[in-house]
């Protein structure tokens, strides 16, 4: 396990979320394996197989005018020819653009994800994503009060 191992696998975790933030299809299609992969959005069921999991992201792709990611708490593990990436998403995104040609409202969001990267010939892919959404204090107190007897 040596450093620059581990900076190449930070380095493809960044141009995974660059490349969904520009909506380059065709780059996103060459950062996964071409063998059996797998993704979980954040309220989505599992997602199996490249071509599932391919056309999901033209989907989101098609249907976002504007996302942002911002990364905090990244952490890679390495075994052997496979990484580990965890991580905070802090997404900012839009919807599609209204009548008068400006970007809906921004929203923004928290998922925690894991990534998972194989090393191959053509450098680090990946395998597997899962993102799951946080659930913010003021989220979290309305359920518990919602739960607590009046």
């Amino acid at each position: 396990m040596s450093r620059t191992d581990i900076e190449q696998v930070e380095d493809a975790n960044t141009t995974f979320y660059e490349t969904m933030e520009r909506g380059d299809f065709d780059a996103l299609q060459a950062l996964w394996l071409d063998d059996d992969v797998s993704c979980v959005h954040p309220g989505w069921p599992v997602l199996s197989g490249r071509g599932e999991v391919l056309r999901s992201y033209a989907l989101i792709m098609a249907n976002t005018e504007y996302i942002q990611f911002f990364l905090t708490d990244v952490r890679v593990s390495l075994v052997g020819d496979t990484a580990l990436v965890t991580c905070t998403e802090n997404i900012l995104s839009g919807g599609p653009a209204e009548e008068g040609g400006e970007l809906g409202p921004l929203v923004g969001q928290l998922v925690v994800a894991t990534n998972v990267f194989r090393r191959t010939s053509q450098g680090w892919k990946i395998w597997s994503h899962h993102g799951s959404p946080v659930l913010t204090e003021t989220e979290g107190d309305k359920t518990a009060d919602e739960d607590s007897p009046s």
